[in-house]
Parts: structure tokens; sequence; C-alpha cells
């Protein structure tokens, strides 16, 4: 039989080692945190009510997602998005049908318009061989590009919103193959019939915790990182704190740059990572209430605001009841600042900005924020950011497989990079590397 260690138990690593399992293969899964789930996380706000801290929607297109929701006997409920958005854009608070900001649509028109062009030019399955200079920013581009003040003030607040990054912080290259990966902007941007179409019933906590139970007892160990991966013609040696492993290949399922301090025997002859590349920065707020108070009002809880923390919110109230929650999206630069205030701090500040935009709500009767700019074994999210250059460098390399050492995770597939859906399709294809290539152990 041979023997498969996977390094990570997200959704990535667990549909590969799913997949192997059900191969016949033996396999370990070893995680640094003391929980499953990497960047899905779950947070119960009322008894038996939870809701998403990390990754949380999907759209028709996520057809490897839906089909291990439904395997593992989990439902999906709708994004409600009923009622009147706010928006705070410098020029007071501006209530309004639908989530088209109040500013000049010619001008957001011709915004969109350019990101479409560009989201066209990408190459699917090989974003570095596109023809697009990769050698700027998206801060660059929108000062070549963007000539209407509003085109150039909503362009960060779609940015964040899309990648939790600033536009300085990614390539034009990385911005287009993200929009066109995702399923092309208006898709990846829209709610109903979109990208954020539906949320997994209860939490999308629950796909790793399942997926883990699945695999049986001790197949899964937390609290257990690994340091160093030695591999030989025959085998692989994976070590963490007091163990060794061997095993006929390896699955390394983290993102990149936490898969880079990994050490590799023998070094691998390419890097898939550089120094400009940086996890995105993503913080999520949860003002708790009794029950969706806003709805009572008319509005959706979507609003988008130009001065921080919270740069847009969003209903995410669980579907069972028990509570009501909106949810605040910091990202970028604004979460770098914004993750390094006390807890204390961090209330005041959420609350008082909510009270702006919400002034006819009363305030939240709880209070939580999951930190990923923090988050040791993920120190951000949604996914990692490529800046100029990283993608002509390192783009052939980021998926293909080191020997036995072989790669998966929503950064390493072309197909919805950085969604749960990526992360998923990464397993099954880590996986299959794996069945086609590696005989097992000499006896």
């Amino acid at each position: 039989m041979s023997r498969v260690v996977i390094v990570g138990a997200g959704l990535a690593g667990l549909t590969a080692a799913t997949d192997l399992s059900q191969a016949g293969v033996e396999v370990t899964v070893l995680e640094a945190r003391d929980r499953v789930g990497g960047r899905t996380h779950g947070i119960e706000v009322a008894p038996g009510a939870w809701i998403d801290g990390g990754a949380a929607y999907l759209g028709d297109r996520h057809t490897d997602l839906a089909k291990t929701i439904a395997d593992l006997g989990l439902k999906t409920v709708p994004t409600t998005m009923e009622g009147q958005s706010r928006f705070v854009l410098g020029h007071g608070r501006v209530t309004r049908e639908g989530r088209f900001p109040p500013l000049s649509a010619v001008a957001l028109g011709d915004l969109f318009d350019q990101l479409d062009d560009l989201v066209h030019r990408v190459r699917p399955g090989a974003p570095w061989r596109s023809d697009i200079a990769d050698d700027q920013t998206a801060a660059e581009w929108a000062q070549r590009n963007l000539e209407h003040p509003d085109a150039r003030a909503f362009f960060p607040l779609f940015l964040g919103e899309m990648m939790a990054a600033d536009p300085a912080d990614v390539s034009v290259l990385h911005m287009a193959f993200y929009l066109s990966s995702g399923g092309g902007l208006r898709y990846l941007n829209a709610f109903e019939g979109g990208a954020q179409d539906s949320r997994v019933d209860g939490g999308a906590h629950q796909l790793c915790r399942r997926l883990a139970d699945e695999l049986g007892s001790g197949v899964v160990r937390l609290n257990t990182p690994v340091y160093t991966i030695d591999q030989t013609a025959r085998s692989a040696a994976v070590y963490c704190e007091g163990a060794m492993h061997i095993c006929d290949a390896v699955v390394v399922a983290v993102p990149p740059p936490l898969a880079d301090e990994i050490d590799l025997l023998p070094d691998a002859p390419v890097r898939r990572t550089t120094d400009r590349m940086a996890p995105g920065r993503a913080v999520k707020v949860h003002l708790i209430y009794p029950e969706p108070l806003w709805r009572e009002r008319g509005l959706s809880g979507w609003s988008v605001n130009a001065d921080g923390p919270l740069m847009s919110t969003v209903d995410d109230s669980p579907a069972s009841g028990g509570a009501g929650v909106l949810t605040g999206f910091v990202t970028g630069r604004q979460a770098t600042r914004y993750a390094a205030l006390s807890p204390a701090e961090q209330r005041r500040e959420a609350i008082a900005q909510s009270a702006t935009i919400f002034p006819d709500l009363p305030e939240p009767t709880g209070f939580r924020v999951t930190n990923w700019v923090r988050e040791q074994y993920s120190r951000g999210c949604y996914a990692a950011l490529f800046g100029p250059g990283d993608w002509k460098l390192l783009g052939p390399h980021l998926a293909a497989p080191h020997g036995r050492v072989h790669w998966a995770g929503a950064e390493t597939s072309t197909e919805f990079f950085g969604l749960m859906e990526g992360a998923i399709r990464s397993g099954h294809r880590a996986a299959a590397e794996i069945l086609a290539h590696h005989q097992p152990l000499s006896s």
C-alpha cells in the first residue's frame, strides 16, 4: 500500500486526502493549527447558529464545491440581499436601491469596460503567457488609465472588496488574472446569479470537519507544524515536532509563503515565491444583534464606505435564525492598521463607524473579530498577492511537482484562484498526480 503525507488540513489538503484514501492509499494529514479548516472558520453567534469567519460564498459555476457539499450531506442557502444599500463615499450617507454606488455611471462604466478588456486578454491556464505587461502595479495602471475622479475613488474600494488588496500591492496581470479566474468581473462581483449567490447552511467550516471525520480516527493530526521534507529517489521523510513520517509522496497544501518556509531537501530548482509576494490582508468584523433589525427598516445590510475601518458590510445572519449579523470587511492597508489595534480599540472603531452607516440601529449586543492578518498559519486572506513580475517568474512553477512533493491550495489553481472551488480542484489535481506517478514503497 502507498503512503502519502498531506501538509495542511484545509479544503485542498483534505480533498487530496479523501481522493487518495478512497483509492486505497494510506494517508496522514499534518495540520499546524489546533483545528481543521484552513481559511474557512466557523463562529457560533448564538446556540446552534453559526457564521463564516473565513471563506463563505459560492455560485453555480463552483461545481466541485457543490458536489463536495452534496456528498457530505450539507445544503446551501441563498445570500440575502433584499432591501436598500447604504453608501458613505465622501458626500454624506446615501441610501438607494441596488449595489451600484452613487457615482458617475459613465465613469464607472468606463472603469468596468477597461477591466473587462484586461480580463479578455488573460490566457486561461497559463496567465504568465498573457498579452498583459507584468511590470506595473494596479495603482500605476489606474493612474494612467482612469481620468474621472469617481473612477479613481471607486477603484481601490472595488479591488479591496474583490482581492483584499490595495492597488499598489498587486500587478495589473494579477488583477486581470484574478478576475478572469473567478469567472469574470460581473460574475465574481455578483450575489444573485454570481459567485456570492449562496452560503453553506450552518457555515463552510463544516466541510473540513466532515471530510476529516470521514477519513477516520487518527488520520488528521493537529498542532503538528512541518519543518522539513527530505526526499530520495525511493521515498520522502516529513519531519515535525518529535516525529518523522516516511512516505511515497507528499502534498503540501498551505499558502505559498508558508510552504516556502518548509525546508526542502534537496532544494527545489526554482522558487515558488518572491520577496514581493504577500498574503491578502483582510479582517472580518461581526456585529451581532438579536435579529436582522435592518431588514425591518428596508435595508439589505450592504454598504460601501470610503473611510475605514469597515470598507463594506453585508448581511451574514444565519438562515436558521437566532441572531442578526452584519459582517464588516476591513481590507488592504486598513486591515494592517486595524489588525494591530487592541480588542477594545477594534470594537470602539467598528461600532463608531457602524453607527454612522446605520444610525437607525441600536448598538450591537455582540462583537467578534476574525483577524486573518495576525493568524500565524495564514497571515492573511483571501489569497496570496502577486506583485509586478511575479507571474512571469513564478507562474510556471506554482503547481509543478518537485520530485515526490506535490503542491495544492487555492493559489495553485488557475481556475477560481483563491476561492474554495479553486482549493478543492487543486486537491483533486494533486491526488491524481500522485496516483499516476508514484509507486508504493518497497516492502
